[in-house]
This record gives C-alpha cells, structure tokens and sequence, in this order.
C-alpha cells in the first residue's frame, strides 16, 4: 500500500511547532498525489493550511493509533518517528505517572523529581527471576536482565548509565546495586552495597558541586564493578573514576560553586576539632568566592559535613586520617588567599610573613621560606647545567593554582583507593556487573577543556552504542532467517577521528603543548590550516579566533581555546612537589608515593586497571632529564588512554544501557517540557535506535499473535491448521507490496507503517461488523411486528381452511381404507400360487442334482485308483533300469582304474631301478646325487601320501573286484540290457562332467570365502593384539596410581577425618544453639499473634544469621551451592555461621607445608578417576574389619565369590577342552584324507558331523553360561563396591579374554571349514561316481552353518570392541578432565589453590565415607532385622507348638495338618501401652521416624498410627513413672522430626505427613492428660488411660510450637509449588478462547497470553490443589487445620496474581478482568466441591476480585467514581490509581481513563486510612490455630504392623 493512502479524511499528523516541538492535527481532506497544502484542523479548534516543502514534498509524520499510544516499548510503535516517541513518554509520564520506559535495549528512565514507592523489596521480589518484557519497565528488569545473563551465559556485564547532570543518573545506579545485593543473597558480606552507599557522601562531597542545571552535579564519571562468587553473591566491588574537574578547584563560573567539601569545611569551622585549620566564612577565600552562589538553598553544610564525617567512620577512615584530610583541604584553600607582588616584568615575590602562605606552610608541615622561594621561582635544566630563573606574577599564579590542583586530584585519588581497599573481597572474584555513572553530553554559553573531554567520551560510548543497536537488530535478522541490507545509521568515526586522529585535534594540542612558546592563539592557527574547510564536522565561528565548533552526535558546541593548553599541560613544578614531599606531616607524602615509581602520570589500583581520573604527578628525582621524560604525558593523552580502557572493558562485556531524561530545569514533580526531552532524546542516541530499528522491520509479531489479532481479517477458508501458512496467505492478500513485510522462523517482520494500516483494516472490519449487528437487530424488531400481523391473518385463514381440511380428510380416510382391503385380498391370492409353483420346483431339483453328483463321484474313484496302480510299476520298471546301469558304470570305472594304477606302478619301479643302476655307473657324483636327495626326501612325503591313498585304492578295487566277478554272470545275462545300458553310461559321464564344472565353480567361491575368512581372522587378531596393548597401558597406569593412592591415601584420610570430626562438633554446637533459640521465638510468636509480620522478620533474622539474602526462583539461574558435606540433617544457613566462625576462634593451627603437600597429592588424585579403585579397596578394606563381628554374611559372601570363581575356572577348561578337540579333529581329518572319509555314510564323516554338532550346542551353552556368569560378577561388584567407584579393571580384562577365547573358536571353525573342503577336493578327485553329489551338498550346508556362526561371532566382537573403545574414551576425556581442573587450581594463588583443593577433597571424602556409613548401616540393620526375626519367629513356633501338642492328641498330631497361623494365642487384657528397652530409644524413633515413607504409612495403615505410637510408648514410660526416659522420648521425637523436616523438608507429602502426626500427638498429650476440660468426650476406657505420674503442660507448649513450625515449612512448600503456576494459568493463559486481544510487543519481548504448550493453565493450578488437599487428607489431617491450609494457599494465588496484574500494564484491559473473573469463580467452585467455602479462602481472593471487577467498570463520570470507591474497600488507594493509571485499551471501541477521573477517585480516597504500599505481601502467613480434635480410637485396640520394624516393642 502506498504511504499517500494513509493521508486520508480524519487521519491525525504531527506538524512541528516552535514552543510544543511538535503539535497533532487532523485531515479534514484526502490528500491527493500533486497537492501542495493540506487542510488541517489543530486540537485546539483552529484550522490550519500546513505548505508542503516543494523541493523534497515531504509528507508530516502520521500519528499512531491510540491503542498503541502508552506502550512500554517505543519500538512497538507502528510510526516510529520523533513525534511519536515524545508523545508516548509524555502519556506515560504526565498520564499514567510511568517514568520507565523501554526503547529497544535502551531504558528511558525520567527523573519525577518526587519520591515513588517502587523501589521497595517486594517490587524487588516481583522482578526477581523474570524475563526483561513480561513486566513493565523499570531498572530493576535491567539489573535483573544483566544478572541473569552473568550467571547464565557465564559473560561480565556493564550498565551504562548516562543522562544529563540531575537527571537521576547516580540514584538509577544506586537502585541497580541494592537489586543486586538482594537478589544476589550475599550472605557473608552483605554489608558491601551499604559500603558502597555509604561512599556516596563522601564521593559526592569531594567530587560534586553546584552548577547552573543542578545543585549536586558529578563533576566526574565513576565506574563501579560489583563482583560475585561462584555461586553469584556478591563479595566485593571496585570504583573506577574518570577525569575529575580538577580546574573547578581554583574557578568557578557565574552561579556555580566548587567542591561541596570546601564549604562543609567553611560551615563547620567553628567546631573545636577544626579551630587549628582557621578557617572562616566561604567568602574568605578566593577559591570559593569566585561563583558568587557560597549557599545552596535548602542544603545545611554543617549537616552534610557530619554526615560525610560518618561515613568516612564506617568506612574505617579513622579520625586522624580524618582531620589529615581536613587539614590538606584547609591548606587548599589558604593557598588560593597567596598573593603575589611583582618586581618586575619577569619576576614577583611573596610579602614576607604573608599570613595565608604561613598557615599554609604550617597546615602542610613544610618550611615556610622553601615554599616561598620555589612559589616564585623554577628550576630549569639544560644538558650541561642547572639554574633557577624567576617567574612573572602570572606564572606564579598559575603554578599556584596547578599545585592546588595537584594536591586535591592526589587527595580524591587516595580517598578512591581506600574506598576500594574497603570494599575489596580476599575472595576470588568469579564475574562482575559494571555500573557506569557516566556525565552525559554537555553544552554551556562558554565550553572549555572539561567540555572538549566530556564530548568526546560521549561520541566513543555513542558510537559503540550504535554499533550494539546494529549488532543485536542484525543478529535478530539472521536469527529468523530472513535478507536484511545494510542499514544506513549514523556513524560518529569521522568526528572521532577529528578528535584523536593523527593530526587531530588531541595530537595538535599535545604538540602545541610540547613547544617552548606555544599559546592558545597559535594552537587555534594550527586548528583552522590542518581541518578548516577540510572536515565538514569542523567550523570556524564568525566572529572569533580563539574558538572553533565541533558538528557532535548530538548538536554543534563552539569550544573556547583559552586555556586549553594549560588544562592540557597541568603544570606543576617538580621543586614545589619536593617541598611536599619533605613534609612532617605523615599523610601529605603518601599521596605522592607512587611518584617515585610511577612511569605514567597515572597509577594502577588494586584491580590491575587504570583509573581514569588520575591527573599527572611530578617526580622527586633529581635528575632533571629525568622529571621531563616522566611528566611527558598530557591531560588529554591520559584520558585518551583511559577512555580507550574502559572501551575495551565495556566491549568485554555485555552491555545495558540506562539513559536517564531531566524532564524540566525547574524540578517540579511530574512536568515534562517537550524542548528539553526532545535535546536529550537526541543527545543520548534514543532517537538514534528508532532511526535504526524503523530503517529496517521495527515491528514483529510472532505468528501465534498475529493470527489472534488479526483473526477477524480472515475467512473461515483461508484458515489452515499452520499457522504460518495461514499467515502468510492472508497478508499477501492484505498487503500487496512484499517488501513492507518479511516471514522469519517464528515471527512476522513489518516495516513502519504498516501495522497501523493492519490495525485501520481490523478498525474498519469491525465497524462493518458493528453495522450488521445494528442492522439484524432492526431487521428482528421490524420482523417481529410483522409477524404479529401475520399470525392475525393466519388464524382467521385457520379456521377456514380447517373445515375444508376435514372433509377432505373424511373422503382421504375412505378412499384409503377400500385401497388396503384390495391390496390385502390381491396379495394373498397371487402368494398361495407362487408356493405351489416354488414346491414343484425345489423336488424336481433336489432329484436332478443328486444324480448328477453321484456320477461325478465315480468317476473321480475310478481315475484315482488307476493312477495308484501306474505309480507303483512306473517306479519298480525305474528302479530296476537304474541298478542295471549303476552295476555296469561301476564296474567299467573299476577296470579302467586298475589299468591306470598298474600302469603307474610300472612306471615308478623303472625308475626306480634306473636310479640304482645311475649311482653304480656314476660313483663319482655322490655330492649332486646328496642334493638331489633332498628334493626326492621332500617328494617322498608326499609320495607316502599317495601311497596310503593307492593302498587304500587297491582294498577297494580289489573288493570291488570280487564283486565284479560275482556279478559277471549276471552281466553275462543282462548283455543285451548293457548295451542299452552303454548309452546311458554316455549320458552320465556327460553330466559328470557338467558336476566338474559345477565343482570348480564351488572352489572358487570356497577360496573367496577362505580369502574373507583370512582377512577376517587377520583382523581380528590385530584388534585383539591393539586391544591388549591398551589394556596393558591401563594396567600398569592403574598399578602405578595404585601405589601413589595407597601411600598418600592414609596420611590424607587420618587429617582429613580430623578435621571433619572437629567441624562435626562444632556444626552440632552451632544447631543445638540454633535451635534453642528457635524455640524461644516460637514461644514469643504463641504469645504475639497480633504481632505477626513484625515477629517474621524477626524469626528469619534469627533464624538465618548472617541474613540469608534474597532467593532466586529463575529457571535459568546458574546455582553453585555444593552439597552437604557430612551431614544432611544441618542446613545451610546453620552451616555457615560455623564456617565463618572457625578463623576467628583458630581452633586448628594451620601448617602451610602440610597444605601445599595435601594440595598437591590431592590435584594428582584428581587427574585420573581411576582414584576411585583405591577407596574402593580402602572400603573393602573397613568391611573387612567390621566382618570380624559378624559371621554370617561373610561365610555367605566368600562362599558366594569361590562359587563364582570355581564357575569360571570351569567355563575355561571346558573351552580349552574343546580348542583342543578341535584341533586334533582338524589334525586327524588332515591325515586321513581319504575317500571313505568324505562318504556320507563313512564312520570319519560321521564322527566329523557329531562332533560339529556338539561343538556349536556346547558353544551356544558355554555363551549362556558366560553371559549369566558375567551378570552375576556385575552384580556381585555392584553389591561390593559403593556407588562412586572407578571402572573395573578386571571387568575390562574379562572382556578382553572373552574376545580372545571367542576368537581361537573361530579359528578352530575356520580350520575346520578347511579340512572340510580340502577333503572335499580330494574327494573330487577319487570319487567320481554318484556320492560326490552328496558329499559336495553335505559340505555346502556345513559351510553355511559355520559362516553365520562366524557372522555371529563377528558381530558380536564388533559390539564388545566398541564398548571396550568407549570406555577408553570415556577413561581419556576423564584423565583430560581431571588435567584441566588440575591446571585450573595452579593458576590459583597459593592460599586459594589450598583452600579450594582442601574444600574439593574434604567434600569427596566425607561423601564416600557418608556413604559408606550408610552401606555399613544398612548392612548391619538388615542382618540384626533378620536375627530378631528369626529368633520371634522360632519363639512363636516353639510356642505354638507347645500349646498344640497340650491340646491335640498323638493321633491328630499326625492326621491333621498344623497350622499355627489360624490358631490365635489366647491374649491378655492389654491396656494400650507399649513397652521398649532404654537402648531401643534410637532404634525405635530411627525405624518410626527418621526412616519412615509417608506414602505407605498414609495408604496403609490408620492416620495418625506414628502418633499413637509414640504416645503408648510414653504411658509406659509415665506408668513406670520414669520421668528420664519420658523427656529422653519427647526430646528425641520433636529432634527426629526437625531433622526429617531438614532433610526433606521441601516434599509436601512428608511435611504434610507430620504436621498431621504431630497434631495427633498433641492432641493425645491432651486428651489424656487428666484435665475435665480435655475429658469431656473420653470413654471410660479411655479415661482409664489418662497419665497418672507426670503433668506434660511445657512439652504440649513445645509441640504446639513445633507445629506451628511445620506449618509454616508446609506454607513454603506449597509456596514454591504454586509460584511458578500463578501468573501463567491466572494471568496470562487465555481460559476463554477470543475474548483478550493480541497487541505489538516491540523488542522486549513480552510474554504472549496466548499459552504455549508446556505452559501451566488454570487447570494446572486446580489439579495442584487437588493433590495438596487429597494428600492432607490421606493424612488424616484436621479438618480445621485443611481449612487454614487452603485459605492460605487461594491468599498466596490472590496476592501474586494482583501483585504482577499490577506491574504489568499489558495485563490491564476489561478483557483480561473477564478472564480474571472466570479463573476465580472456577477457583470458587473448587471451594465448593471441597466443602471448604467456610474456610475463609474466598474473602481472601476478594483483593483480586474487585481489581477485576474495577478493569470491567465504566470510568467516565462521577457516579462511576462513587461505584468505584464504595466497591474497591479491599483495594489501597494506591491500588486502585495504579490500575487506572495502568488501564490499556485492547481494542479501538475501549477508551483510556481520563486524568481528571484518576484525579477524582483520589480526592474521594484521600480520606480513607489504608496503607501505602503498592503490592500486597505474597509471603504473609496468617496466624494458625489448632483446636482440640479427641480421637475415637480405642489405644488397647491399635495393631503394629510389621513393616514397621518394630517388633522389639511389646503390648502391655
């Protein structure tokens, strides 16, 4: 859409003004492309011909839609523009009183100049763990922000806090550092903010003054580092400062004062401590006359001198530092009185006796003529001499005034660095959050020096600013992937480089500076030859030639060049700096100590960086040469330097930006003028990031909100179940130019404008809509009378038309009934004959088919039987061919081969004979004949080879001879069948033949199985040999730690458990005192009840000393705290007094070599996690030990491992037996290779194939057997070793020796595989008659079996060698780890790294040895469990059986079954006591407390049964009348039970468990106490068991405090339960589907109301209660005490809801009070179904209700106002106007609420008494109450189960 659309009839404009900056106006005409006026109309009534300009044609800015005036983020708005910007901070300011406000990653922060009640602990509270957007803006959500991107991205952060001098800059970061110190909960140190609060009077004193804009302007910028710990608590902080105005100590302007300190000091002269300074009033002195303004109205100077003395005391300046300050401020400004006479031209002299200088001199300690001399003289050095030269009365004033400036910038830099020895922490810092107080742009009638540096800082901040801007906008492009360009935004390098540049404006002066006659005037020249007309950031003025004007960021500022060169040299004479030096009075050297040293004009602080507020120093040596080299350095150099410094460190970390607006220079509260707002916007880059952001896609929706706003745009068809899609299709229809719109990941990208063209469719939309509604409902009035009229005329037509309707029906009836009796007669008729017709019919059929089918079947007999006869003849006829033709092939196949064989044997008997023959001719060659020898030995093997094979030969041809004969008669017979025979003969050899063929084709594919099988074993091997060279390494790794371990090991153990013992001690001290303590405030609190919320505070205080801090509930919050350490059941809170104590009190001397060598075995121990072995064996080692007082289970234990180890060695032989088998297998089928070895049916084929089948059954049963005895080591190591032990060495030689066992098997099955097919070959070779087929199938279908056994086998090993190469890995990164923590404690300090690897070890220590306490425990309790049930049980059994062989006879003994179960003991009458031994105390509240599960005993058994336990048990005790072991009882119970509420004290169900329990004590302590006011509903049983003996008064009242105790735990509980569900399913979930709209969120992302999945809705929080009250109910808890618990939970959903709906502006629309509505009436019905609307809960809720109900209301008229005030009684004042003033309209129909009528609900509230506080305290505990609840329950009838463990109690 085109932007000329927009400008259309009653579309609103901004035009510029001269006095409002910028004034609204409104369209009385469309706008026409062409046009050159527009017709206006103003707001005040006037009309207005606004001239376009004709050369750019430049439209005036549109204004934004009201729905969006008001935002919270500037970057929300649809027109992002000057106007828009500075209208929406005046809604929020002047409107809705909001001072915060986000623009982008900026917040805009406007000074009210009036004291806000939103800083207090409960906004910090409410802002603590939420996400920057989701609440409304303010500087907590930037500390916040920058809080938990330090803990979570592990990154320093900076705020940058700048502004205008009074605009708030130093109260805005005040604020920042106390949210950071109460979040933060620095428990040890949290008194650093107050230290570093308590610096402001002294830093304000000494470095701010009154100017013309403000009364206590900075005149120096300071840069504080806050620094946390590891587990993010604040330990420490630095303060940095940055170019203090030295020059306003010896000038002053018009107006303007100098330092606040010098006239405290004036003010406070008259103190006695003061009379030797002698001073008087501030118009004595010429250094704070100059101004002419000495008084600042409503400031007391004497009063702030006393409040700067005091906090110079609790910053630990002492009181003679104090005064030695005083008296160098004293000399200051006498030094300013010295005047000077001139002789002449070229010198002056000081009067003698000249009273300033004296007291001066006397203040200073320093002679009087000394400094008199050098006052008006200097020393000048040449390169072969010396001589000092007299200075002119100018000279000397200004070497006066530089000297004065010297000593004050040495002075506020030694009061700078004390502060930071104060606030520097011995801790290791691990992150810091800066906080830059920096002055803001500055601009003055006359700009000088100070002026120049001030800018041109600020141009390095802006431009590093910009470049942020442009880093976060361009990372959010690239994020959602959508094309971005490059956005053109103003860039300030050219104006820095004018300034620091080589031949800048810096690098001018410092040369001018370095000339011997170099001025003001000629540095000036310089100035306008090197950038005039040459840079178009640099002019001339006019009518000058000592100044020039810089074009800055901001605006143009004309800087005078008169005494620039001055202010840059700071001049002080190295012979005055020496008189200084030689001063008596201690102090005044040491603020020049570093100018001995000092290589730079500025010195490092403690933190190793430098502080940008030193000034240059002059050293004392001698050598002259040597004082020019070292005050080389300019004023402007320095702060070049330093400014780069803190570039780097603000670059090195993330920043914040906090700009702060001074809304007025008058300070009225709550005044905003437009011009001023409008200078500063520019000035601090505001409309800079506007600029930026409205370049590009400043608004963003995500696709979710989009299609929720934007629903009513859409038609049902375009809507699809994506939601991207179905964005993407309606926008392309709504805007048709694809460039003002982008589609990212997740969100939508629009460019200005057009959401507010969106908004104008959806306006327009909704009032067509609005039409219709109007229209239906009077077309529904019009219809109705017109129905009316109609059913007049219908009734009269009624009865007409009624009686024809009769008659007609008359004839209609008639007609019918004649119709029906014809159909009936007519069916009947035709039916009787289809029967008989369908009879006939079946008959003929059933005849015809049975005939037909008895055919068939005979047929079907005959062919069958034939064909069995043709089988049988065929196949006798085919048999006897068959043998015919094999008798025949045979015995043709015996001939020929006999023929050969002979043949053969000829053949070797020659040559046989030839050779002995040869050796009688040649006797000679005897030497040749021995070679030849060799070889015929070497053919003789093989020829013996062929000999068994013929031998073998010749006894089966000579068998097959005999056969031959015996069968040649018969072939005589059957000659004629042999002939026929013959050519069958023919027709097999042929297939012979192609067997051949197939034959070579299967040894071919067995030599590229073999050649697989080779590569296989190759490689298996190769891994196994790799495999065993790691593990070799392992071992002798392991071995050799091993040694190191056991050595050091002990040394460390016994010091380590020393120490542990020591602090065990005193922690037990440190929670018995604690918890003393802790009953005295509780009975303080019985007693206090109305005092309730002061006693909180208090009890916590108490309860947590040193205070616990604030405790973050952010999900994203990184926390450090390590665990326990050796006892669970002491908290942290209780742990840390005891650890901050131990120094103090040096109960153990520290020996430094013993730590270093400690700290150094520990770090080795550390490297490698196979330590975890050596306490392995040093447990073992303990078991062991206490295995010498019990039998039992270590006869089972050694008998179960021998039977293990028995098992596994048998495992082995069985698999080196058969290794062995078959290798003689494989050897013996080597050697008898022969035919009948290949047979199917010869005995070596069949022994080969049985022993291959048992092979792989006894292989598949030895697996089974190894993996089942593996699991049973796991499982045997698992039940040995304790849960934190290194890897097993042996488990990973086992492995390995399995892999190697498995691979010899392979190889035993591939040699097997080869004799097979060798044979096989062989056989191809000697058989080549019809069994070779067999062999050959039989040998395929072993080969298939053992190649899937070596696939198996294969796979398997690849599965264990890449387990084995895990945990080798896994081993390495461990080592690497270890490594890297080992590094990481060197670089520590020596101190730190001792403390760090002691704190390491003795945390790893006490944990194994805790563990294995409890494994000795456990162990110890389940074999002394199983002991006494042994011996009950065999008691019982004897008993039984005693009593059954009393009663029953011998001959039933043996008849009838026993069963002992059935038969009940005949019982005593018992009387509901339980009896225990004194011993069994512990074991009986171990078993009954400590270790019991709520669960079960809740499910189980009867509520309460805990309870009535351990109160049988004190009747017993009371009935004995054993008043020890009635309090040993008691204070045993109450001590379990705090620890089991300490150790799992954040599980519901336990806490709930025994605040029921306890309660049901209480009320049996009650209940049979003996009291008529208890006895009232007792039996008379139950009154019988009243206690006799003791009156347990004082232990009910400890009881009761210790339920009141437990409630509270529960309330936390169920507190931190419900916190993270409150908001999401109250506020922000939409429970009624289309009612809230969907508005911009900006940049801050704010959190949606539509609700994600994952999300908590209301049904969340309802399921929530549901499970709190059904488990209190399982409990058996009290009625009444359900009631208190539910009221107390819909109080905490109550005030967090109203508490966030009113910091969150966002949520403040009539819609989201529907939806509030609804969630709290879904809240009622619960109460409901609960019958627990008595409860009180509901009233609680009421606060939140009327909020709801005051968003739904009218607020337009006086009556509304009176509604409003008579139905908000539950609501504060400040309650109510805030939600006003928070009210938004969510769509255009709503309007906002008027400021007149905010004014008037104030007026008709001022009267009413209520609090002033804004949010409701969410951590409020009502008072709780326990009523008497008597138990019906019987005591004699209560049964113990056994689960419990209690069977060494008895029944009495």
């Amino acid at each position: 859409m085109a932007a000329s659309e927009l400008y259309t009839k009653f579309a609103r404009v901004w035009i510029p003004d001269p006095e409002e900056v910028w004034k609204s106006a409104e369209l009385l005409k469309d706008y026409k492309p062409g046009d050159k006026v527009l017709l206006l109309h103003l707001e005040d009534g006037k009309d207005l011909e606004y001239r376009l300009d004709p050369k750019t044609e430049e439209l005036p800015h549109l204004r934004n839609p009201d729905i969006l005036v008001g935002e919270n983020d500037l970057t929300a708005l649809s027109y992002l523009h000057e106007p828009a910007v500075l209208h929406n901070l005046r809604v929020r300011f002047i409107d809705s009183k909001l001072i915060y406000t986000y623009c982008g990653i900026v917040l805009v922060a406007i000074n009210p100049y009036e004291q806000l009640p939103i800083y207090g602990e409960d906004i910090i509270n409410a802002y603590s763990g939420q996400n920057m957007g989701d609440m409304d803006p303010h500087i907590f959500a930037v500390a916040e922000e920058a809080y938990k991107q330090m803990a979570r991205d592990e990154r320093n952060q900076s705020i940058i806090v700048s502004g205008e001098s009074g605009a708030g800059k130093t109260v805005s970061a005040k604020y920042a550092m106390r949210y950071f110190a109460t979040v933060s909960g620095s428990a040890s140190e949290a008194n650093v903010e107050e230290k570093v609060l308590a610096s402001n009077p002294i830093m304000e004193s000494i470095g701010n003054a009154k100017t013309t804009r403000n009364d206590n302007s900075s005149r120096f910028g300071k840069y504080i580092e806050i620094g946390f710990d590891k587990r993010y608590r604040i330990i420490g902080a630095n303060m940095r400062t940055y170019l203090l105005e030295k020059s306003r100590v010896v000038f002053q302007a018009e107006e303007e004062r100098n330092y606040h300190i010098f006239y405290q000091l004036c003010a406070s002269a008259k103190l006695p401590e003061f009379k030797m300074l002698r001073l008087g009033d501030a118009n004595n002195f010429h250094y704070t006359k100059q101004g002419g303004s000495p008084v600042i109205e409503g400031v007391d100077d004497a009063t702030e001198m006393a409040q700067t003395r005091q906090a110079c005391t609790l910053l630990g300046i002492s009181e003679s530092y104090q005064m030695g300050i005083f008296r160098i401020l004293a000399g200051i400004l006498h030094l300013g009185n010295v005047g000077f006479t001139s002789r002449d031209s070229d010198s002056c002299t000081i009067p003698p006796k000249h009273e300033p200088l004296s007291i001066f001199c006397d203040l200073m300690a320093v002679d009087f003529e000394e400094m008199c001399h050098w006052l008006c003289h200097r020393k000048l050095a040449t390169a072969t001499e010396t001589y000092i030269k007299p200075i002119s009365k100018l000279q000397a004033t200004n070497a006066r005034d530089a000297l004065a400036k010297h000593i004050y910038a040495k002075l506020f830099n030694w009061i700078v660095d004390h502060v930071n020895q104060v606030l520097h922490s011995a801790v290791k810092q691990h992150s810091f959050i800066g906080v830059l107080d920096i002055y803001g742009f500055e601009t003055f009638e006359i700009n000088s020096f100070e002026q120049f540096c001030i800018n041109y800082a600020n141009e390095k901040l802006q431009q590093q600013f910009n470049m942020h801007v442009f880093k976060l906008e361009q990372e959010e492009y690239m994020k959602e992937q959508i094309p971005w360009t490059l956005i053109d935004f103003y860039d300030n390098q050219p104006c820095i480089n004018l300034i620091e540049s080589k031949l800048g404006i810096l690098d001018l002066l410092d040369e001018e500076c370095r000339m011997p006659k170099g001025t003001d005037d000629t540095w000036a020249q310089k100035l306008y030859n090197t950038h005039l007309n040459k840079c178009a950031l640099f002019e001339k003025p006019r009518l000058s030639n000592k100044a020039f004007i810089i074009q800055h960021f901001a605006d143009k500022v004309e800087y005078q060049c008169e005494g620039f060169l001055e202010k840059n040299k700071d001049t002080v004479f190295e012979e005055q700096i020496k008189v200084l030096k030689s001063s008596k009075f201690k102090m005044l050297p040491e603020l020049f100590q570093d100018d001995e040293k000092a290589i730079s004009p500025s010195s490092a602080t403690s933190s190793g960086r430098t502080p940008l507020s030193r000034t240059p120093a002059k050293p004392t040596k001698g050598r002259p040469g040597q004082a020019a080299k070292e005050h080389k350095k300019t004023v402007g150099h320095q702060f070049r330097n330093s400014l780069h410094l803190l570039m780097e460190t603000l670059n090195a970390t993330t920043p914040h930006y906090v700009r702060c607006i001074k809304p007025n220079d008058f300070k009225f509260p709550f005044t905003f003028d437009e011009k001023r707002a409008v200078q500063q916007l520019r000035a601090c880059g505001v409309l800079e990031t506007i600029r930026i952001s409205a370049a590009g896609f400043p608004s963003r929706w995500t696709y979710q909100e989009f299609f929720s706003r934007y629903r009513v745009l859409m038609k049902q068809k375009d809507v699809l179940s994506e939601r991207k899609q179905t964005c993407k299709n309606v926008l392309e229809k709504l805007i048709l130019d694809k460039d003002k719109y982008q589609f990212g990941k997740t969100k939508i990208f629009f460019r200005a404008g057009q959401v507010a063209y969106l908004e104008k469719l959806r306006a327009d939309k909704l009032r067509a809509a609005c039409i219709r509604i109007q229209k239906t409902i009077r077309g529904w009035l019009l219809r109705k009378k017109y129905l009316r009229m109609r059913k007049a005329a219908i009734t009269v037509q009624r009865y007409a038309r009624g009686h024809q309707a009769r008659c007609y029906a008359k004839f209609l009836r008639r007609s019918k009934a004649a119709t029906i009796i014809q159909k009936y007669w007519r069916m009947y008729v035709i039916r009787r004959r289809y029967k008989i017709r369908r009879t006939a019919t079946i008959v003929l059929q059933s005849y015809l088919r049975g005939y037909l089918a008895r055919n068939r079947y005979r047929k079907i007999l005959r062919e069958h039987k034939a064909i069995i006869i043709q089988k049988w003849v065929r196949g006798w006829l085919a048999r006897t061919c068959y043998k015919r033709s094999m008798h025949a092939i045979i015995y043709l196949q015996c001939c020929f081969r006999r023929m050969m064989a002979k043949r053969e044997l000829k053949k070797l008997k020659i040559e046989a004979r030839s050779v002995e023959r040869y050796k009688k001719l040649h006797i000679g060659m005897e030497n040749k004949i021995m070679q030849l020898q060799r070889k015929v030995d070497e053919q003789n093997k093989d020829y013996k080879c062929l000999m068994e094979k013929l031998t073998n030969l010749e006894g089966i041809y000579n068998s097959e001879t005999e056969k031959l004969r015996s069968d040649l008669e018969r072939l005589h017979l059957s000659e004629e069948e042999a002939k026929i025979a013959t050519g069958r003969v023919l027709s097999l050899q042929e297939e012979i033949a192609k067997l051949r063929k197939d034959l070579e084709q299967t040894q071919c594919e067995k030599k590229s199985i073999e050649e697989c099988a080779d590569r296989y074993k190759q490689e298996t091997e190769q891994l196994v040999s790799n495999l065993k060279e790691e593990n070799t390494l392992l071992k002798q790794e392991k071995e050799a730690l091993n040694h190191l371990i056991v050595e050091q090991a002990k040394e460390m153990t016994e010091t380590m458990e020393k120490k542990l013992i020591e602090e065990t001690k005193q922690l037990e001290l440190d929670l018995n005192d604690e918890r003393l303590r802790y009953q005295n405030l509780l009975n303080e609190f019985s007693r206090l009840e109305e005092r309730y919320d002061d006693l909180k505070e208090e009890m916590t205080l108490m309860v947590n000393v040193p205070k616990p801090g604030h405790r973050r509930t952010d999900s994203t919050h990184s926390s450090n705290e390590s665990e326990c350490t050796f006892s669970s059941e002491i908290a942290e809170t209780e742990d840390i007094p005891s650890r901050t104590e131990e120094p103090s009190e040096k109960k153990v001397p520290l020996d430094m070599s013993l730590f270093l060598k400690l700290q150094k075995r520990v770090t080795e121990l550390e490297q490698e996690k196979q330590v975890m072995q050596d306490e392995l064996d040093h447990k073992e080692e303990q078991v062991l030990r206490s295995k010498a007082k019990e039998e039992e289970r270590p006869q089972i234990r050694g008998a179960e491992l021998e039977y293990e180890s028995l098992k596994r060695q048998e495992l082995e032989s069985e698999n080196k037996k058969l290794k062995n088998e078959l290798n003689e297998l494989r050897k013996a089928l080597s050697e008898k290779s022969a035919p009948e070895v290949t047979a199917p049916g010869a005995p070596a084929y069949r022994v080969l194939m049985e022993q291959l089948t048992s092979v792989s059954e006894e292989l598949d049963v030895r697996k089974e057997e190894v993996l089942i005895l593996r699991s049973q080591l796991m499982s045997q190591k698992e039940a040995i070793q304790p849960k934190n032990t290194m890897t097993d060495s042996t488990i990973l030689l086992e492995d390995v020796q399995k892999m190697k066992d498995k691979g010899e098997i392979a190889q035993a099955y591939i040699g097997l595989k080869e004799t097979n097919r060798s044979s096989a070959m062989d056989g191809h070779e000697l058989n080549e008659d019809g069994e070779l087929l067999l062999v050959y199938e039989g040998l395929k279908q072993a080969n298939r079996l053992l190649e899937s056994q070596l696939q198996s086998q294969k796979r398997s090993h690849e599965n264990e060698a890449e387990a084995l190469r895990g945990e080798i890995q896994s081993l390495k990164e461990e080592n690497n780890r270890q490594q890297q923590l080992l590094a990481q404690n060197l670089q520590l300090p020596p101190e730190a790294r001792i403390e760090a690897s002691l704190q390491h070890e003795i945390t790893r220590l006490t944990n194994e040895n805790l563990d294995l306490m409890e494994q000795l425990e456990k162990q110890d309790k389940t074999v002394r469990k199983l002991k006494k049930q042994l011996k009950v049980f065999a008691k019982k059994i004897g008993e039984l059986e005693v009593g059954q062989m009393e009663n029953i006879s011998p001959g039933q003994i043996i008849d009838e079954p026993i069963r002992p179960v059935n038969i009940p003991r005949k019982e005593k009458d018992f009387q509901g006591m339980l009896e225990y031994k004194k011993e069994d105390e512990q074991k009986l509240v171990k078993n009954l407390i400590l270790e019991l599960k709520p669960r079960g005993v809740a499910v189980n058994l009867i509520p309460g049964l805990p309870a009535y336990i351990l109160f049988m048990c004190v009747r017993h005790a009371d009935y004995l009348n054993d008043d020890q072991k009635v309090r040993s009882l008691l204070t045993s119970t109450i001590n379990s039970i705090k620890k089991v509420l300490k150790k799992r004290g954040d599980d519901f169900e336990t806490v709930s468990f025994w605040l029921s329990n306890t309660c049901r004590f209480l009320h049996c302590l009650k209940q049979y106490s003996g009291e008529e006011g208890f006895m009232k509903h007792n039996t008379s049983r139950q009154n019988e068991h009243c206690l006799t003996n003791f009156d347990l008064a004082e232990y009910r009242q400890v009881l009761s405090d210790l339920a009141i105790q437990i409630y509270q735990q529960l309330v936390r509980v169920l507190e931190n339960i419900l916190q993270p569900m409150i908001v999401s399913g109250m506020l922000e979930h939409e429970t009624i589907q289309g009612v809230s709209g969907v508005k911009p969120t900006g940049l801050r992302k704010r959190t949606s109301s539509i609700a994600d999945e994952g999300t908590y809705t209301l049904d969340s929080i309802l399921r929530q209660l549901n499970s709190f009250h059904s488990v209190m109910c399982q409990h058996g808890m009290d009625p009444e005490l359900i009631k208190q618990v539910v009221k107390q939970m819909f109080y905490i959903v109550g005030a967090v809801t109203l508490n966030n709906l009113l910091l969150r502006k966002d949520m403040c629309s009539w819609s989201k009070g529907m939806q509030i509505r609804y969630n709290v009436s879904q809240l009622e019905e619960w109460l409901r179904d609960k019958n627990l609307m008595n409860s009180g809960a509901k009233e609680t809720l009421e606060p939140l209700i009327q909020a709801a109900q005051l968003l739904q209301v009218k607020k337009k008229t006086d009556d509304d106002a009176e509604a409003i005030c008579s139905m908000c009684n539950a609501l504060t004042t400040a309650q109510i106007v805030k939600v006003l003033n928070l009210y938004t309209p969510v769509n255009e129909f709503e309007e906002r609420v008027s400021v007149s009528f905010i004014r008037t609900i104030q007026m008709r509230l001022r009267d009413r008494k209520d609090s002033p506080q804004l949010l409701m305290d969410a951590k409020h505990i009502f008072p709780v109450t326990f009523p008497f609840n008597p138990s019906s329950l019987a005591l004699e009838t209560i049964q113990i189960p056994a689960s419990l463990g209690l069977g060494f109690i008895s029944r009495v």
